[in-house]
């Protein structure tokens, strides 16, 4: 009898006895990666007519960001030129170039999967690196159709306001869909398969998921069912019974030791049945994205190459630093000035505080803060490790009594931090890398947790908009390296936007 996983079209349906004895027809799985005729699978498909809504209504909110970027880069720049923002030749000129603009959008939009299901669809970081390269592109094009400019102030000024727009709409279209899905009912079905320990971490990560509600069905676990609140729902061997029981949208596999041969027969039970695969990634998935393919070899290999900024990425990511650094400082100095007065006025000691701290590679060099504890902190932490509340190589107190009442303040919003605008200005930092630790907490790593030193450290990070001091600090080490292999200024600019509200909402800081 042939397995049910190999069922053909041509396959001849079972015939089993009735109750009554009669014979009944016993019809065997669907497999639904078959060919069907593209009409009527196009037909068939239930949810046809909302990918097409979605992608129509991306589409619409993209081509407004757009039009309205270029149409207000060119009033602007009459406004500045002439005193007059001349709508309607800027309306004029910007119907001229929008196609050409709108459509390399749209084509890169679509290749950086913007336009894809809710649950996969990427966020700020791809959408500025599309719009980058949609400039770049346009700028291209223009020189070589022999267009000349007296400056680019149309590429960079159209890519600035599209970034804003398009970065808005985009924001506004996830919060309303999102809204009217919840409003609607609509939840993602999940069944979680792991261990006990992976199992809980997943379900609790995804219990506040906003982009798209998820409902935990169950887990199916490898171990002794843990007592994590959530519904056993059976071995991993009655895997197709229980996809057929429970009916659910995705199956996740929160588990990086998960059997390999389980893995494909998992993967095949649930492709056969239309349930998408997910992975919770280990620090491996995370590492495999960077991996290169080697030709040549008797077996495939792939290379994990480094992730350090080197060539043309670091001078990117330089320039960022340098010309973002100096607009904070600039923006920021009168705050840093009465932020200075209120430090000198309120307890004994320099209004700075130099903090000795590994930097790149593990050279030391002196990480600026403002100054936010009692003059004689460091020599009272000693007697303070029993009231460590933090895990892994961190020292934290929530109610540390050598904090300064003006340093609480400074602390609980993170404006203790601000000086490092000079270290990244000196190239000590970056805007945004792995958080520099102290010596003391530096001296407790683990070999592994020291790769986040392979860059520069940073005034921010994937730490501070992904929970800060709730995180268990192995998790901190490994958001760091998810920021080490995925890094784009796109990334770089995502996360300073999302610290904004991270710091001014307090959350897990202290």
């Amino acid at each position: 009898m042939a397995d049910s996983t190999h069922i053909t079209d041509r396959a001849e349906p079972a015939l089993t006895p009735g109750r009554t004895g009669a014979t009944t027809v016993a019809l065997p799985p669907v497999d639904v990666r078959r060919k069907r005729p593209p009409a009527l699978s196009f037909l068939l498909r239930l949810d046809t007519l909302r990918r097409v809504a979605r992608v129509t209504s991306l589409l619409v909110v993209d081509f407004v960001g757009v039009y309205a970027a270029i149409f207000t880069a060119l009033a602007l720049k009459a406004l500045i030129l002439t005193g007059d923002p001349a709508w309607h030749a800027s309306s004029v000129e910007t119907r001229t170039t929008v196609p050409f603009a709108y459509l390399v959008t749209a084509l890169l939009f679509a290749r950086s999967g913007l336009y894809a299901d809710r649950p996969v669809r990427p966020g700020l970081p791809k959408i500025v690196s599309s719009l980058f390269w949609t400039t770049v592109v346009a700028l291209i094009f223009a020189l070589v159709n022999g267009e000349r400019y007296s400056s680019y102030y149309i590429f960079y000024g159209s890519l600035t306001f599209a970034i804003l727009y398009v970065g808005l709409l985009r924001s506004a279209y996830e919060r309303v869909t999102g809204m009217l899905l919840r409003a609607a009912g609509y939840r993602r079905r999940a069944i979680l398969v792991g261990s006990g320990k992976q199992i809980e971490e997943v379900a609790h990560a995804l219990h506040d998921e906003t982009q798209a509600p998820v409902t935990m069905v169950g887990f199916i676990s490898l171990t002794p069912r843990p007592d994590n609140g959530l519904r056993s729902l059976g071995p991993v061997g009655a895997l197709p019974e229980i996809l057929e029981a429970h009916r659910p949208d995705e199956v996740i596999i929160a588990d990086p030791d998960f059997p390999q041969e389980a893995a494909v027969d998992l993967v095949d039970h649930c492709h056969q049945r239309g349930v998408r695969v997910r992975i919770a990634p280990s620090t491996m998935e995370i590492l495999v994205h960077r991996a290169e393919f080697v030709p040549g070899a008797a077996v495939p290999l792939f290379e994990l190459r480094p992730p350090v900024f080197e060539g043309f990425d670091f001078l990117m990511k330089r320039a960022f630093d340098v010309i973002g650094s100096l607009l904070l400082l600039v923006v920021l100095a009168p705050a840093m000035l009465a932020i200075s007065a209120a430090v000198a006025v309120s307890s004994r000691g320099g209004v700075l505080y130099r903090s000795r701290r590994p930097g790149i590679g593990g050279e030391p060099f002196d990480c600026l803060k403002f100054r936010t504890m009692y003059s004689d902190a460091d020599q009272r932490q000693a007697d303070l490790e029993s009231l460590n509340e933090a895990s892994g190589a961190l020292f934290k107190i929530r109610d540390d009594p050598r904090m300064t009442p003006v340093g609480r303040v400074l602390r609980r919003y993170s404006l203790d931090e601000l000086p490092q605008l000079v270290n990244v200005l000196l190239g000590q930092m970056s805007l945004v890398g792995p958080r520099p630790l102290p010596q003391r907490d530096y001296d407790q790593l683990e070999e592994w947790h020291k790769k986040r030193y392979l860059v520069l450290p940073g005034l921010t990070g994937l730490w501070q908009v992904s929970g800060r001091s709730e995180l268990d600090f192995d998790d901190l080490v490994r958001l760091d390296f998810l920021y080490l292999e995925r890094w784009s200024v796109g990334l770089d600019l995502s996360i300073l936007l999302k610290t904004v509200p991270a710091v001014l909402s307090r959350r897990g800081a202290f």
